[in-house]
C-alpha cells in the first residue's frame, strides 16, 4: 500500500514537472526605441537637455523605453526638423521657433521685447502659454516640452558702445531678434546658429545677436571679443513628437513622458541661466573678452527704440485671428508670476 502511495506521488511529481518544463516561455519583451533629433552640436544646451530627458524617460520606464538622439542635424536640420517629424523622419525632433516666424506665430510671441529676466522665467512662462493656447501651428505633433534661452546680448568683433557703432553693422539674427537689431540700426543676417562659426570666420558677419552660453558652446568668444549687454529678448524652443508615434506607446509610457514635461521646461531654464554665467566666466579668462554695460540713459534709448515692435505683433497678430493682446498680457502675467518665485 505504502510503495503504491509512493508510486502515485511521484507519478504526480512527474506529470507537474513535464507541465511546467513544456510550458510556453514567453520571451522578454523588446524595448520601444526612438529616435530625438537634434540640430545644434553635442554640446549645446538644447543637446544637453535632450540627453538629460533621454535619461529621464529610460530610468522612470525601467528601460522599457530605449532613445538614440542625433545631434548636430546628422538627422534633420533645424529648418526642416518640425516637418521632418510629422514626416516621421523622426520619432522625436527639438526646434528653434524663432527660425519660422510665420508658422508659430503664438509662441514666437514670448521673443517680443516684453521683459522676461531668464531662460527658467521664459521656459515656464512659454510652456504655460502653449498649455492654455495649444496652437493650431502643433496639431500634428503631440509637444512634449518647451523652452527658452537666456536673453539676447550683441557679441562683435568691434566694440559696440553706442547707436552710432551698431548702425549698418552685420549682426546674425533671426525671428524677432532680427527685428530689434533692424530697430536699432544694424543689418540682420538671418542664419540658423551652426552656420553662424563659419560666417564669422569668412566675415560674412561681424557678430551675432543671441545668449551668451553660446560664447562657450560655439566658441564664439575666439572671434567676437566684445559683448555688448543688453539682455532684450528670449529664443523660444519646443520638442514634439510624431503623432503616430506617440500613439502606439502604451499609456504607462506617455504618462512618464507627460509628467516631464513642466520638469524638463525648468530644469532646461535652470541649466541655461546656469550655464550663461559659466560662459561669461570662461570668455572673460580665456579670451579676455570686454563685456560692455550701456550707461541707464543709453539703454533708455535702446529701449525706446524697441516699443512699436509689440505693437506691430499685435497689429498682425489680430489680422491673423489671434487674440494678441490676450496673448501678450498672459506673458507679462505668467513672467511676473515666475519671477516671483
Amino acid at each position: 500500500m505504502k510503495q503504491k502511495s509512493g508510486q502515485v506521488i511521484i507519478g504526480i511529481f512527474i506529470v507537474v514537472f513535464l507541465a511546467v518544463a513544456l510550458m510556453p516561455v514567453h520571451a522578454k519583451a523588446e524595448p520601444i526605441k526612438l529616435s530625438y533629433a537634434n540640430f545644434p552640436p553635442a554640446p549645446t544646451f538644447p543637446c544637453v537637455q535632450m540627453e538629460r530627458w533621454k535619461k529621464e524617460v529610460e530610468k522612470n520606464t525601467h528601460g522599457k523605453v530605449i532613445i538614440n538622439t542625433y545631434p548636430g542635424g546628422t538627422l534633420l536640420g533645424a529648418k526642416g526638423m518640425m516637418d521632418g517629424v510629422i514626416a516621421g523622419q523622426a520619432d522625436i525632433g527639438c526646434l528653434c521657433m524663432a527660425y519660422q516666424p510665420g508658422r508659430f506665430v503664438l509662441t514666437n510671441a514670448t521673443s517680443l521685447p516684453v521683459g522676461i529676466p531668464d531662460a527658467r522665467v521664459g521656459s515656464l512662462a512659454l510652456w504655460d502659454l502653449y498649455k492654455k493656447y495649444k496652437p493650431a501651428a502643433f496639431a500634428k505633433v503631440k509637444v512634449l516640452t518647451m523652452f527658452t534661452t537666456a536673453p539676447t546680448n550683441i557679441m562683435s568683433k568691434m566694440p559696440v558702445r553706442n547707436l552710432s557703432d551698431i548702425k549698418g553693422l552685420d549682426l546674425r539674427a533671426s525671428g524677432g531678434a532680427a527685428k530689434i537689431l533692424g530697430a536699432w540700426g544694424a543689418n540682420p543676417v538671418g542664419m540658423p546658429m551652426p552656420a553662424t562659426v563659419e560666417a564669422l570666420q569668412k566675415g560674412v558677419v561681424k557678430g551675432l545677436f543671441s545668449s551668451l552660453e553660446s560664447m562657450k558652446d560655439f566658441k564664439f568668444a575666439e572671434t567676437c571679443r566684445y559683448v555688448t549687454v543688453t539682455d532684450t529678448v528670449i529664443y523660444p524652443f519646443a520638442v514634439v513628437m510624431n503623432m503616430d508615434s506617440w500613439n502606439a506607446l502604451p499609456k504607462d509610457v506617455q504618462k512618464v513622458m507627460e509628467d516631464l514635461g513642466t520638469k524638463q521646461a525648468e530644469w532646461t531654464g535652470n541649466y541655461m541661466d546656469n550655464h550663461v554665467k559659466e560662459a561669461i566666466s570662461w570668455s572673460k579668462k580665456e579670451y579676455k573678452v570686454e563685456f560692455i554695460e550701456l550707461s541707464e540713459s543709453e539703454k533708455a534709448e535702446w529701449n525706446n527704440k524697441l516699443k512699436f515692435i509689440t505693437d506691430k505683433w499685435i497689429q498682425d497678430a489680430k489680422a491673423k485671428g489671434f487674440p494678441a493682446e490676450a496673448i501678450v498680457k498672459d506673458i507679462k502675467t505668467f513672467t511676473k508670476k515666475y519671477s516671483g518665485q
